[in-house]
């Protein structure tokens, strides 16, 4: 489960520094008890410009607090994070809405986004505050024609003790790069793994957000196998998919250029998992930023057939 540090629920509501530095020592709780189960509640990069307190911004009240309160949480919002917007799934052009507000570009759209494709999610949020009830039932609006909203219920911790009970009873993260393989085929039967596929990233120190990207970017090859009608056409999902992970300069999918496929085709082309003695040339890829790394497949965009995955690992077309 990903935990989100719920942005909104500081808005100004705090009318003095000694209930902010109460209510922050909780938020701090929370993710004291996050991190003992695995975990990281993930944060904001402008979450410091937030006002806990009318006229004054998360940076400035925290430098009224003492400096072992001030150093923890400025350790966290400044440096270590992890921030979910240097891995964030959404865009700008995502309608996400809560309670009839529009919540895209916040943790509440980041996390109810990741929980529609098939990612675990929960908030922690401070209180008082707008956001004392759970769940938090957010929908995202699709306009395209043919395409239903589609709603998701998230969690929403404000107790130290609550969260506890609830990671004592969650699914035990992944740890490990041989824990993102194990899940990864035992979780998505629409995609055929290559033996050795991850084999690259066992190079590299584990890191759990990278992990937990290759798990999306899984999860939408996924679906997108899945999305056909009962005569094997594609569906208005499909389409959807399509634009919202293959098209613009920042999708998560694109298809290697003509340069690289001219000078890389012997790195492109990988042993086929399903036919020994065979290859596929696989230039079509999705991208973990920001470590770099790349997840090489191959499919024949029929219905019924498998997506290829062939590869886990660095750029291999670095010029």
């Amino acid at each position: 489960m990903e935990l989100f540090a719920n942005d909104l629920s500081i808005h100004g509501q705090f009318h003095d520094i000694s209930s902010f530095r109460d209510e922050l020592a909780r938020l701090m709780a929370m993710r004291n008890v996050a991190q003992r189960f695995g975990r990281e509640v993930y944060c904001h990069r402008a979450l410091l410009t937030a006002k806990p307190i009318p006229n004054m911004s998360m940076q400035q009240a925290l430098g009224r607090l003492r400096e072992s309160e001030r150093r923890a949480a400025m350790s966290w919002l400044t440096r270590s994070g992890p921030f979910w917007d240097d891995l964030r799934c959404h865009g700008v052009s995502d309608w996400l809405e809560c309670c009839g507000d529009v919540v895209t570009e916040s943790a509440v759209g980041e996390a109810a986004y990741r929980k529609l494709h098939e990612v675990e999610c929960g908030l922690v949020s401070v209180i008082p505050s707008n956001w004392d009830f759970s769940p938090v039932e957010v929908t995202w609006r699709r306009e395209d024609e043919g395409l239903d909203d589609l709603s998701s219920k998230l969690e929403n911790w404000r107790d130290a003790a609550a969260l506890e009970n609830s990671l004592q009873a969650a699914a035990v993260p992944l740890q490990s790069w041989d824990d993102l393989r194990d899940n990864s085929t035992s979780r998505f039967g629409s995609l055929m793994f290559a033996d050795n596929c991850f084999e690259p990233l066992t190079r590299f120190p584990f890191a759990k957000g990278a992990a937990e990207r290759f798990v999306v970017l899984l999860g939408i090859l996924d679906r997108l196998a899945c999305a056909f009608d009962a005569d094997g056409v594609q569906t208005p999902e499909a389409q959807q998919i399509y634009e919202n992970y293959f098209k613009g300069k920042n999708a998560l999918f694109s298809d290697s250029s003509e340069s690289e496929k001219s000078k890389f085709r012997n790195e492109l082309t990988f042993p086929h998992p399903g036919e020994p003695g065979k290859s596929l040339l696989c230039t079509w890829h999705g991208k973990v930023r920001p470590m770099t790394l790349r997840l090489h497949y191959w499919w024949s965009r029929k219905s019924g057939d498998p997506v290829y995955i062939v590869y886990a690992g660095p750029k291999r077309t670095k010029q």
